[in-house]
């Protein structure tokens, strides 16, 4: 079993795979002991599943992003699939290579590269590695797994708010994080009744040096790692997160 090398006291964060999230997303992977994948409801097209943010070549921001052959509410996040993972893996490295002068921007080629090197389709195994390349980079522990390989015993119809606290029962949390931003999803009362901690993660975003590009907050994780060493980001995460009851 995976909670059996867990203590008494375990911190769960449940999130929709990323793609190369932003800094916060791993601020809250730092306050957490297990994370969970949440895969197993409708996929939203047009959100940070599969795309992000970095500098544009001028100013302002762009989109990176891997094409999908299947986009569509019809779908569950563990089925959207990539059209081409080479084509996209290409894109995305060609994207970035306007950062050649900025401190970091080799480390973090070869960490694109090898978090995009397979060639399954998988979205979410995509961004599950993009999320452990970013994380044995920066020496963040990351214990995670993908809820549609779980088989829980969940209800068939969950509020919003509901999944969260019955993921955290079936799987034996005590403790359960999210970002602050949506607290008003969760009923404290939910967590209660499973004798399960809830607590919020606020997360002020740092502003940095990013050379002779104007610097643009809440861009993918990708854009700190270029211009920040891993103990520079390491210790952004730690100064912005603040932890907050409800």
């Amino acid at each position: 079993m995976w909670r059996a090398s867990w203590g008494v006291e375990v911190k769960f964060g449940i999130m929709q795979p990323y793609f190369f999230p932003y800094l916060g997303h791993f601020a809250l992977i730092a306050h957490t002991d297990a994370w969970v994948v949440f895969d197993i409801t409708q996929y939203t097209p047009k959100t940070w599943m599969n795309r992000n943010r970095v500098l544009h070549p001028k100013e302002g921001w762009n989109y990176v992003s891997v094409p999908l052959t299947n986009s569509s509410i019809s779908i569950k996040t563990s089925e959207a699939r990539l059209v081409d993972p080479s084509n996209a893996r290409q894109s995305v490295l060609g994207k970035l290579t306007h950062y050649r002068k900025a401190p970091y921007y080799r480390a973090v080629e070869a960490l694109v590269q090898k978090a995009m090197e397979d060639d399954d389709t998988s979205l979410v195994k995509l961004n599950v590695r993009g999320l452990c390349s970013v994380c044995e980079y920066l020496g963040l522990p990351f214990d995670y797994r993908i809820c549609s390989e779980l088989d829980l015993p969940l209800p068939e119809k969950l509020s919003p708010g509901g999944w969260a606290p019955a993921i955290c029962a079936a799987l034996g949390a005590s403790a359960y994080v999210n970002p602050i931003g949506g607290r008003e999803l969760f009923d404290p009362t939910d967590f209660a009744a499973g004798n399960i901690g809830l607590e919020f993660l606020s997360f002020e975003h740092p502003v940095y040096d990013t050379g002779n590009y104007k610097f643009e907050s809440g861009l993918s994780i990708l854009d700190a790692l270029m211009w920040n060493s891993p103990q520079e980001v390491l210790e952004m995460l730690r100064r912005g997160s603040t932890l907050v009851s409800p």
